[in-house]
């Protein structure tokens, strides 16, 4: 990946998060009892680049299944010195489930998931029944799930999924200015392609997963 001159290893260090073997503690991640927002599949950064900026009394934690991505993504934060985002290599659907306390977080953002377009790669897709759950599971109270797609039938699945979460609703779609959370997004809208969106927001306590009735296309829905 073509990019910014890398820092060394050592400068980078203080952004890449160590999978813990037991729940995170916020606390201990950051240093602070500042609230704390994920983003899911954070790419090349842009969304937490920007937030961490903007907002210094949020704490932000990237995931992201792309080792390239998670260093690349650490250069830009360390040049800037922003002390409030970590990024962690991981499988963001187990690290939710296992790793993230409920009702832990005050948002979860998950900007243009890889649709997998063929049939045997299906299985692949990030949004499934149990991360839909687990997206649900670890808002806290009237925290917010974020969610973008530019292609139509994921978008169709993937809200499907979260209208049977029943901690979640969805509100009305805000109209969108002419920033970009992310790079994808900037690719698309200045293409002219149309963006799906959709937000929600957590209510009440968290408990166990609903069952899901959404129809399955083939093997592997996500």
């Amino acid at each position: 990946m073509r990019g910014p001159v890398r820092l060394p290893l050592e400068q980078l260090q203080p952004y890449l998060f160590e999978i813990p073997e037991a729940q995170v503690e916020w606390r201990s991640v950051f240093g602070n009892n500042a609230p704390v927002e994920i983003e899911v599949g954070f790419g090349k950064g842009l969304f937490l680049l920007t937030a961490g900026q903007e907002r210094p009394d949020v704490n932000f934690f990237g995931i992201e299944i792309e080792r390239q991505y998670q260093l690349f993504t650490a250069n830009r934060l360390a040049k800037r010195n922003l002390g409030n985002v970590r990024l962690a290599c991981t499988d963001a659907r187990a690290f939710l489930r296992e790793r993230v306390p409920a009702g832990s977080v005050q948002a979860v953002h998950v900007y243009f998931p890889d649709p997998w377009w063929k049939k045997r790669h299906h299985k692949r897709r990030l949004f499934t029944e149990e991360f839909a759950a687990a997206c649900a599971q670890v808002l806290r109270e009237g925290g917010r799930l974020e969610v973008m797609s530019d292609v139509e039938e994921y978008f169709g699945i993937i809200t499907c999924l979260l209208a049977v979460q029943v901690r979640l609703r969805q509100l009305p779609v805000a109209e969108r200015g002419a920033e970009y959370r992310t790079n994808f997004e900037r690719k698309y809208r200045l293409a002219g392609k149309p963006i799906l969106s959709a937000s929600y927001q957590a209510f009440g306590e968290p408990f166990p997963p609903h069952p899901n009735p959404c129809p399955r296309r083939g093997k592997g829905l996500g």
